[in-house]
């Protein structure tokens, strides 16, 4: 494992503090960098199944009813709070439309084992979904559910995706914990570093649930925010388009993307072709701070 002292150089324009997530082409594109990221890795099977899941999200998104987003009431009490306006825990009855449609979708494709766990979740209650996702938003989730919850995710992160594209990104404001996402909460799933004329070299957190992206300083720790013990590590070897940012300080790691390495990287699909670089800082002592949901229950071929 290789480390190496941050250097950055900061933009010459101000830049957007939030950039909300583009529902016409970001599932699509995570697809083609699955595609991309599958050819000659050894996890190849794994990642196309990941390039077909997120094809099937971005169909469930087209085929949404509209969303409501809460009252401008709500909106407001969360703001002078300093909460953020969107609530996982409170869905619209759509993500199980969701879930149903890329659940059939997937079936298809699908090895045997997989496809019993999605042909169950085409038929339970709706009872029982609502119970699954509750599990997955509290990260607690039972041991039998493990193999479900990358496809509840999925339908969450559309139905999330959606609805956080809909607000205003002139009325949220960041969050005193600069971790979680100002849109609804959720944890980030790793950093990437932007190319473009006033987001050039400007890092932003990127929500492992909406897919919203917030602004924070570089060289600091995403999770404790000390600048005193942060280091870059990268698998030997690596083109380095993904490293991993440790902290002594907290022990914790977070994976941090570079356009400038490759415009394409995309901060859910690197993270999921990059889990060597996970077990190395995980050997190393350091704890990662934000989960891939489509994580859970990892699909093998």
């Amino acid at each position: 494992m290789h480390s190496q002292a941050i250097d950055f150089h900061p933009p010459a324009e101000e830049a957007a503090a939030f950039l909300l997530p583009v529902t016409t082409t970001l599932f699509a594109d995570r697809a083609e960098r699955f595609e991309a990221l599958a050819s000659e890795h050894s996890l190849s099977d794994w990642l196309r199944f990941l390039a077909t899941l997120s094809r099937a999200q971005q169909q469930a998104l087209k085929a949404l009813p509209p969303l409501a987003l809460p009252s401008a009431d709500s909106l407001r009490q969360a703001r002078t709070h300093g909460m953020p306006p969107l609530d996982p825990s409170v869905r619209p009855a759509a993500w199980r439309d969701a879930l149903h449609q890329i659940a059939s979708t997937l079936r298809l494709e699908a090895p045997e084992a997989t496809r019993t766990e999605l042909d169950a979740l085409l038929v339970v209650s709706d009872a029982a979904l609502e119970k699954l996702a509750d599990s997955l938003m509290s990260g607690e989730p039972e041991a039998t559910d493990i193999a479900r919850l990358p496809f509840v995710a999925a339908a969450l992160q559309v139905v999330f995706t959606q609805l956080a594209s809909q607000l205003d990104a002139g009325q949220l404001q960041a969050l005193d914990a600069h971790n979680v996402c100002p849109c609804c909460g959720s944890p980030a799933v790793a950093s990437v570093v932007r190319l473009g004329a006033a987001i050039n070299n400007l890092r932003y957190l990127h929500c492992s649930l909406c897919n919203t992206e917030w602004n924070v300083a570089r060289a600091v720790c995403t999770t404790c925010n000390s600048d005193k013990a942060v280091a870059l590590h990268e698998v030997e070897g690596s083109q380095g388009a993904v490293r991993a940012e440790t902290c002594d300080s907290c022990k914790g790691y977070l994976k941090i993307a570079y356009q400038e390495k490759d415009p394409r990287v995309d901060p859910v699909a690197d993270d999921l072709a990059t889990l060597a670089l996970d077990m190395l800082v995980d050997e190393a002592g350091y704890q990662r701070s934000g989960p891939n949901l489509l994580l859970i229950g990892a699909y093998s071929g």
